[in-house]
C-alpha cells in the first residue's frame, strides 16, 4: 500500500504544478495476487503492483485529461502538462455541460479492508485450492479456475480542496469443474477472504459436474426456469445498468416513462448501494461525492436512475455520488464517456424460499446454473440473447431429473422479472465485473429458448 499521506502528497505534487482554472486528480492503487489452477494442478502464481493517478484540467468549459503509472516528480508533471494542453487545444471546443468540479463534502468512511486479506500468502491460496484439486480429482473430475486477494485504493483529489481517500481489500474465487461431456461453476468474493469458502464453492462445482453427465437435447420453447444466483446476477446487472442517468436521458434505457409504474413482479427489489458492507463498500465516487443509496425497483415499481453532477445538472435531477472517472486504467471500459453514471454496487433483494423449495413447485421447467455470452438485443426492453453454461437440469414432478444440453435463449428481462414467482432467501456475492454484486435465486414463470447446441 502507498497509503494515504503519500498519495495526498502526490494529488497535491499534480494541483502545485497545475495552472489550470481547476484541477482534479484521481488515483488507483493495486496490489493484486492471483492463483491459477487447471487440470487439478495450480499452474501460476502472478502478483501485480500498479498505482495511475488521472488528472482532468479546465480551461473555462474545457476540458482535458491524461493517465499515467509513473509518479516520479517527473512523471507527475508531464502528464500534468499533457492534461493542461489538452484542454487548452484550439481545436478544444467548449463543454457546455461541463458542470465544474465540486467543492469539499463531507464524506462518512465505510470498513471495507481486511489485515487478513491483504496479508494472504500464495501458500495460503495454494493451500485452499489444493484442496479443491483434490477432491475434483477423487471424483474423476478436472478442476480449474482462479483465486485472487487484493488491495486497492481509491483517492479524489481538486483544486477547491476535496480530498477523498478509501483502501479497500477484496477475495474472490472462480472455478470450473468439467467431466468429459459435463460442467460444473462455482464462484464468490468478499472483501474479506474468510467469508469466501472455497472449499464449499469447489464442492459446489464439483457436484454440478457429477450431476451434469450424459446430457439430453431438449427442443426449445418457452419453460419455467429455476435460476441459480450466477444466472439471476447476469439479469441483475443487465437491467441496473440501464439506471444510468446519462442512457436514461438519451433514451437508450428501459425506465423513460415507467417511473412509478409497476413493471416488475412485487417480489423483485434491485438498488445500489456503495456504503453496504455486504458487498465491497466505495463511499465515494470518482469526483469525490459521497455515494446514495439508490431505490431502482422497490417491490416492482420502477424508482429513480443513478446520477453524476453532469446529468443531474443536465437533467435537473440531484447527483446521487455515481460518476465514472474520464479513464478507468484498471478497467478501461467502466469510464464516463462510455456509460456515464453508473450503478457499481448492483443488489437484488431476499425473498422466502429456498432453491429446493422452487424446484419442488416446478411441475415441468429447466434449472439454469449461469448464462455465457450474452449479448444486448433491444435496450428498451433489455432482450438479451445468449447461452447457458455449465449446468442445465430438467425438473419433472418437482424433482432434477435428467441433465440437458445447452441452449441459447432470447429472452426480455423486464418481461423474466415481471414473472418472478418465487425468490430465495439466500443473497449471493461474486465478482461479476469491478465491484461484488449480489443476487438470490429466481423461479420465474416462462424463459424463451430459441436454440439448442451440440454441447
Amino acid at each position: 500500500m502507498i497509503g494515504e499521506q503519500e498519495i495526498r502528497r502526490i494529488g497535491e505534487r499534480v494541483l502545485r504544478a497545475s495552472d489550470a482554472d481547476e484541477t482534479e486528480v484521481v488515483f488507483f492503487g493495486l496490489e493484486e495476487r492471483l492463483t491459477r489452477f487447471a487440470n487439478n494442478v495450480i499452474h501460476q502464481n502472478v502478483s501485480e503492483s500498479d498505482a495511475s493517478v488521472v488528472v482532468r484540467a479546465a480551461a473555462g468549459k474545457r476540458v482535458g485529461a491524461a493517465t499515467t503509472n509513473d509518479l516520479t516528480d517527473a512523471g507527475l508533471e508531464r502528464v500534468t502538462a499533457a492534461a493542461l494542453a489538452a484542454c487548452r487545444l484550439a481545436a478544444q471546443p467548449e463543454d457546455p455541460d461541463y458542470p465544474g468540479m465540486p467543492e469539499p463534502v463531507a464524506v462518512e468512511p465505510v470498513d471495507a479492508f481486511d489485515a487478513s486479506t491483504a496479508a494472504y500468502t500464495p501458500a495460503d491460496r495454494a493451500r485452499d485450492v489444493g484442496a479443491v484439486c483434490r477432491r475434483a480429482a477423487e471424483a474423476g473430475c478436472n478442476a480449474s479456475g482462479a483465486f485472487r486477494t487484493a488491495v486497492h485504493e481509491f483517492a479524489v483529489l481538486n483544486s477547491h480542496g476535496l480530498f477523498a481517500y478509501h483502501p479497500a481489500t477484496v477475495a474472490d474465487l472462480t472455478t470450473v469443474v468439467m467431466t468429459a461431456d459435463s460442467a460444473g461453476y462455482a464462484a464468490g468474493a468478499a472483501w474479506q477472504v474468510g467469508q469466501v469458502d472455497v472449499g464449499a464453492l469447489g464442492d459446489e462445482a464439483i457436484a454440478g459436474a457429477l450431476r451434469g453427465r450424459n446430457p439430453q437435447a431438449l427442443e426449445p420453447g418457452a419453460y419455467p426456469v429455476v435460476l441459480a444466483p450466477y444466472a439471476t446476477q447476469d439479469i441483475v446487472d443487465f437491467v441496473t445498468m440501464g439506471a444510468s442517468g446519462m442512457m436514461v436521458a438519451e433514451g437508450r434505457s428501459w425506465m423513460p416513462g415507467r417511473e412509478g409504474q409497476t413493471v416488475m413482479s412485487p417480489r423483485v427489489s434491485l438498488w445500489d448501494d456503495g456504503r453496504d458492507p455486504q458487498g465491497w463498500p466505495l463511499p465515494f465516487d470518482f469526483e469525490g461525492m459521497p455515494r446514495q443509496r439508490v431505490e431502482i425497483v422497490r417491490q416492482g415499481v420502477v424508482g429513480s436512475a443513478v446520477y453524476d453532477r453532469r446529468w443531474a445538472a443536465k437533467t435537473g435531477k440531484a447527483a446521487t455520488g455515481h460518476a465514472l472517472p474520464p479513464y478507468n486504467p484498471f478497467s478501461p471500459w467502466l469510464n464516463a464517456s462510455r456509460l456515464g453514471p453508473f450503478p457499481m454496487h448492483p443488489a437484488m433483494g431476499p425473498g422466502e424460499h429456498t432453491v429446493e423449495e422452487m424446484i419442488a413447485a416446478t411441475e415441468r421447467g429447466l434449472y439454469i446454473t449461469r448464462f455465457h455470452y450474452t449479448r444486448t438485443v433491444h435496450p428498451r426492453e433489455v432482450v438479451v440473447t445468449g447461452l447457458t453454461r455449465d449446468g442445465v437440469f430438467l425438473i419433472e414432478g418437482g424433482e432434477i431429473t435428467t441433465p440437458v444440453k445447452n441452449l441459447r435463449f432470447t429472452q426480455s428481462y423486464i418481461e423474466a422479472l415481471a414473472n418472478v414467482e418465487m425468490v430465495g432467501r439466500d443473497v449471493h456475492r461474486e465478482r461479476p465485473n469491478f465491484s461484488v454484486g449480489r443476487a438470490p435465486a429466481l423461479k420465474i414463470a416462462a424463459f424463451n429458448f430459441t436454440g439448442v447446441t451440440t454441447f
